[in-house]
């Protein structure tokens, strides 16, 4: 593959990571988290917060030194072996594609509110080939439209701190200042330290897709300097509109009143008259989750690039050019199997698309081993420094707080399918990856037994072409004798 001339400037990276973040599942997800906790889900983002904070410094420390297209996938590969690289980079790859296909029902069924003739496999289908079609213009391009998309999120985040700011100073004097409103009265923790934990999925699903950095990290410019400054942009970006959104929410409404049918932010601007709240936020969650879906595809042709180079995905995949249009066009084409999957067998495909999540904590989890691996072997990142402080305590700390994440999925509504889910992909591709090398041993085996028999034989007929040889005197002596 050639190198481009420039490439991905910080700015662009962060602004693709925001825009693969901020989706569905902070805009109306985080009312599940919410009543999980209560007041308490303040506590619960600032832990997410640190958790990526640390996901993301060690990733960096990582593509430093290797800025490769594979990111954690190739890191893990080097690790632990390529079974490891292989089962990763399936698992995250699937998981996604899943959830994409997902997300494009979810904006099919908001946008048929306005347009309600069209036909739901249509419309989805139609979202997921624009989706496809704008990655193949390649990176710079499609970063542009990403800065555009995650700045509507990040200025519809904005816009409610400011307007619940107003609410709670009471500059509209005939409502009167909401002040703390019912925060006063609510208990912090109604449920205790579990109920702490208990939102902590919700609120990572909510963090997760950042990993789309070290993704990109291959068409960034001087990636040494780049990512981790990119990584402190969106570590600071994401974690402080998270906290501040959340921090303004908890004032305006009861927790109580926060249910799963409606996004926690049209609600709390329901409450206090805002009724064109409701308009405004499907806006803002179409445009989300788009970006999303856009985002995610972008680094699912970089993954998929990166397993077909290395043998692990169908030779036919292979790209050389600067932009993935095998593994896009792959990709896009799964989603596509997804959504099908979705309409014809409803309940099989809500119990895969629960294996989303999984996927994305498991990738974590590899990450921080991979990290911790990596550090023992060679210390900090060559031309570089040490930017995860408190090595290798804050290391272990994080990795146990993601695998205790993970066992805490049957205790979330909804996720114990998930759970299952993730873990019958996981041994999935585990067979599939023993499954391969078996295939390749045999393969070799009768490559081998082959050439020993053509060996043999091209012996036997040089011993046969001596003797030849040797009896023509002897024949021809003969002759002469007679």
């Amino acid at each position: 593959m050639k190198k481009k001339e420039k490439g991905l400037s910080a700015w662009q990276l962060t602004m693709m990571a925001l825009g693969t973040v901020i989706g569905g599942s902070f805009f109306l997800g985080s009312s599940v988290a919410i009543n999980a906790a209560g007041p308490a889900i303040l506590i619960s983002y600032v832990i997410g917060g640190l958790l990526v904070y640390f996901i993301l410094f060690a990733l960096s420390e990582m593509t430093v030194a290797n800025p490769d297209s594979g990111s954690f996938r190739t890191f893990a590969a080097n690790a632990f072996g390529q079974g490891v690289g292989f089962v990763v980079g399936w698992v995250y790859w699937t998981g996604i594609v899943l959830a994409m296909s997902s997300e494009a029902t979810a904006v099919s069924i908001l946008l048929r509110d306005w347009i309600p003739n069209i036909s739901l496999p249509l419309l989805g289908s139609g979202i997921i080939i624009v989706v496809t079609l704008l990655n193949l213009l390649g990176a710079d391009k499609l970063s542009k439209l990403e800065s555009g998309l995650a700045a509507i999120k990040l200025f519809a985040i904005l816009s409610f701190v400011l307007l619940g700011i107003v609410l709670m100073a009471g500059v509209f004097t005939q409502r009167g200042a909401v002040g703390l409103g019912d925060l006063t009265r609510e208990p912090l923790m109604p449920g205790g330290i579990r109920s702490i934990a208990g939102s902590m999925l919700i609120v990572m699903f909510s963090y997760a897709g950042f990993e789309i950095i070290g993704l990109a990290a291959s068409e960034a410019e001087n990636p040494k300097e780049t990512i981790p400054k990119a990584i402190r942009y969106t570590v600071f970006c994401l974690v402080g509109f998270y906290i501040l959104a959340i921090a303004i929410l908890l004032p305006l409404i009861p927790t109580a009143q926060i249910n799963e049918s409606i996004s926690p932010f049209v609600a709390a601007l329901n409450l206090h008259g805002f009724t064109w709240a409701g308009t405004a936020i499907n806006l803002v969650l179409i445009t989300a989750i788009l970006s999303t879906m856009l985002a995610a595809m972008f680094g699912l042709g970089r993954m998929m690039r990166s397993l077909a180079e290395e043998g692990m995905a169908p030779k036919w995949l292979k790209d050389h050019t600067d932009v993935p249009y095998r593994g896009l066009i792959f990709s896009g084409f799964s989603m596509l199997l997804g959504l099908g999957l979705g309409l014809l067998l409803p309940r099989v495909y809500l119990f895969l698309i629960s294996s989303g999540g999984f996927a994305l904590l498991f990738t974590y989890v590899v990450i921080m081993a991979t990290h911790i691996r990596f550090r023992k072997k060679n210390g900090c990142p060559p031309d570089g420094k040490c930017q995860l402080w408190g090595f290798p305590f804050t290391s272990l700390i994080v990795l146990l707080c993601l695998v205790l994440t993970i066992l805490s999925m049957p205790f979330v509504s909804g996720q114990t399918s998930g759970l299952i889910a993730g873990i019958a992909l996981l041994a999935f591709y585990v067979a599939c990856y023993l499954a391969m090398k078996l295939y390749h041993r045999l393969q070799k085996n009768a490559h081998t037994r082959h050439r020993h028999v053509f060996k043999r034989y091209q012996t036997g007929l040089s011993a046969e072409s001596a003797e030849e040889l040797t009896d023509l005197p002897k024949e021809q002596a003969d002759q002469d004798e007679s």
